[in-house]
């Protein structure tokens, strides 16, 4: 897992701060938006600030990465978000998008680490998979043979038409909307990382950069995918109705959830807190959040929040928020992050 922060310096917005300030003090909260998979631990640090601080409690609102990163884009004001999360890194399309908007001074706060689950029921028996059959089981167009030399329309129904060991039960699988930062991530180490175990494909990479991308990140829409929305909760409720499904949300659910789902093995490794710590567990992902900088020092609370969120107490190996699921950082990464989290080192992209 990579271990240099990533906040990183830009030019510095120029702004009219009279004009900004008279504005924003009809709004006396925080406003938070973005991923379903940061949404709890933002929630947590949100009621927690709300308790010990003179602050007002944040409204944390989940919105997709995607979906949060276009309203914390759309511009500086009042009516405007002032942070946003993400389970994947902001794209330099969305940056320019932020800059063609005036918000032009971001500062990006990686949290730590999640893992992507793909959970069933534990009414059922744990399944392995290998990424090479998740990528079989989801994927558009899959190899005809081993070397992927021929792709056809993926003609799978069940898990042991991939696999005779595999369950002899109907492909259904519920994930993400393409909204979502867990589908990016999902798509990016899960399938793609098993697309490219077929030779022929794994070439495409270097010839024709749009082919690979559209056969490894292509996801079947013949019902095997289920689109589920933004709700993970909603995922683990529909798991434990239908044993026979599978849903694809991040670690922190499924360690909440405990009780009911299990996750299934990838690669022969179980998706636990200390195997995603060590980066055995490969489907993981980095977690970040956005603060625009224009609203520091206008919106009341907004240093004490980022303050508060990479506190040793919330963000570190013992805190708060491990409890929940969070996979920390390291240490020296976590004093740089927090370092340049408080100064609202600028973005650059």
């Amino acid at each position: 897992m990579p271990k240099t922060p990533l906040i990183l310096a830009t030019a510095v917005l120029a702004m009219t701060g009279a004009a900004m300030t008279t504005t924003a003090q009809a709004r006396e909260q925080i406003r938070i938006v973005g991923s379903s998979t940061v949404f709890p631990f933002a929630t947590a640090v949100a009621e927690q600030f709300g308790k010990t601080t003179k602050f007002k409690t944040p409204v944390v609102e989940s919105t997709g990465s995607g979906g949060g990163l276009k309203l914390f884009c759309a511009g500086v004001g009042v009516k405007h978000p002032d942070i946003t999360n993400s389970s994947r890194r902001i794209k330099k399309s969305e940056v320019e998008n932020c800059a063609k908007n005036g918000v032009k001074s971001i500062t990006e706060v990686k949290l730590g680490f999640d893992g992507i689950v793909i959970a069933n029921s534990k009414k059922v028996t744990r399944t392995n998979l290998t990424l090479r059959q998740v990528f079989l089981a989801l994927a558009k167009k899959v190899p005809a043979d081993d070397t992927g030399a021929t792709l056809i329309d993926n003609p799978y129904k069940k898990w042991s038409d991939i696999d005779p060991s595999l369950p002899n039960t109907k492909i259904e699988v519920l994930g993400p909307p393409p909204t979502s930062g867990t589908r990016d991530a999902f798509v990016e180490l899960a399938m793609e990382g098993g697309c490219k175990t077929f030779p022929a494909v794994k070439a495409l990479a270097k010839s024709q950069k749009k082919k690979y991308a559209a056969v490894c990140h292509g996801i079947r829409e013949d019902g095997a995918f289920v689109e589920a929305g933004e709700n993970d909760n909603l995922i683990v409720q529909k798991l434990d109705a239908n044993p026979q499904a599978y849903g694809i949300f991040g670690y922190s659910f499924l360690d909440q959830n405990a009780d009911s789902v299990q996750g299934v093995i990838v690669n022969n490794v179980t998706p636990t807190f200390e195997n995603i710590s060590a980066g055995k567990y490969k489907i993981s992902r980095s977690l970040y959040f956005y603060v625009k900088n224009a609203h520091v020092g206008v919106i009341p609370g907004m240093r004490d929040y980022v303050s508060a969120f990479t506190s040793e107490t919330a963000f570190g190996p013992e805190g708060y928020l491990a409890d929940k699921g969070l996979i920390p950082l390291a240490d020296s990464d976590r004093e740089i992050i927090r370092e340049s989290s408080r100064s609202f080192a600028p973005l650059s992209r």
